[in-house]
């Protein structure tokens, strides 16, 4: 049965981090999480001229993962458990904050010094009581490596970085079942994709317009999708555009979330716990690059 969409949130704009412009359309007023999916912002796309750029300095997090997906730049990461990389074009990091880790996202230094386009994702991934307090773990993985499909007409393709789709397997390593997929469809596409029925779903169209089961959403718009085991996507072939699209979800965890900002746990104690462990430095420091 196909998935039809239930809800429709608009994203909204906003600053986050040391002031980096967003789209976020999840947590809304109007829905909180879609369990496992805490958090979706899309980074800019913004246009920046030497010397404003900005990121998110150093920060903790504890209790679940946060997943930066870049389209456009290059973003540093730097953690307290010594992880650090560079994130270009179609690359994606995978960060387990489990116990606790302290990081920083940053444009790169020809960013900072020289500007340019910045846009990107980060969503943030809950974890299972059983898996809260594991140790702190960073996958990134190039965009040369993220498997990728085409549809026998060749106006749908799509970049598997978590999940299946037409029969293409991502390579990521997830704890749960997660799906995340970038969709881009040519006008004309017409696309069935199956989906786990036991597995929470949703669509943003962070580009042109697309219909699926007969519901238009628009650019910046997140569809909610219902009970089913697989979903239509589709753009009219009198579309003037190609539409790009998230696919996100994955197996409901079914438990309480408490959320104290960047801190995910399942009791009111457990978030105490971690902002008590920050303060005293049990979470790291991040050590500075060597010049």
């Amino acid at each position: 049965m196909d998935r039809s969409v239930t809800q429709v949130i608009k994203a909204r704009h906003q600053t986050e981090g040391g002031g980096f412009k967003v789209r976020r359309p999840l947590p809304s007023a109007g829905l909180r999480y879609l369990d496992p999916i805490l958090l979706i912002d899309e980074m800019g796309p913004v246009d920046y001229e030497p010397g404003e750029a900005v990121g998110a300095p150093d920060h903790p997090h504890r209790g679940f993962e946060t997943v930066t997906y870049m389209l456009d730049g290059e973003f540093e990461h730097r953690d307290s458990a010594g992880h650090a990389g560079r994130l270009q074009p179609g690359d994606v990091q995978w960060m387990t904050a489990g116990r606790g880790v302290v990081h920083s996202e940053m444009p790169a230094t020809r960013i900072m010094q020289q500007g340019g386009r910045v846009h990107g994702f980060q969503i943030w991934v809950n974890l299972p009581a059983r898996l809260k307090m594991t140790q702190p773990r960073y996958q990134e993985v190039a965009a040369s490596s993220i498997p990728e499909a085409v549809s026998d007409d060749g106006l749908a393709r799509v970049r598997v970085i978590a999940g299946e789709a037409l029969g293409v397997s991502a390579r990521i390593d997830t704890h749960t079942p997660i799906i995340y997929q970038h969709w881009i469809l040519q006008p004309g596409a017409q696309v069935s994709q199956s989906l786990p029925s036991d597995c929470n779903a949703m669509l943003y169209v962070f580009s042109g317009a697309i219909e699926s089961s007969g519901k238009a959403l628009l650019d910046g718009e997140l569809g909610i999708l219902g009970k089913g085991d697989s979903v239509d996507l589709s753009v009219p072939a009198t579309a003037k555009d190609t539409a790009q699209l998230l696919l996100l979800g994955g197996e409901a965890l079914a438990e309480p979330v408490v959320q104290h900002g960047p801190f995910v746990m399942n009791t009111r104690e457990e978030i105490n716990q971690a902002i008590t462990d920050y303060q005293q430095g049990h979470m790291g420091i991040i050590q500075q690059a060597r010049q």
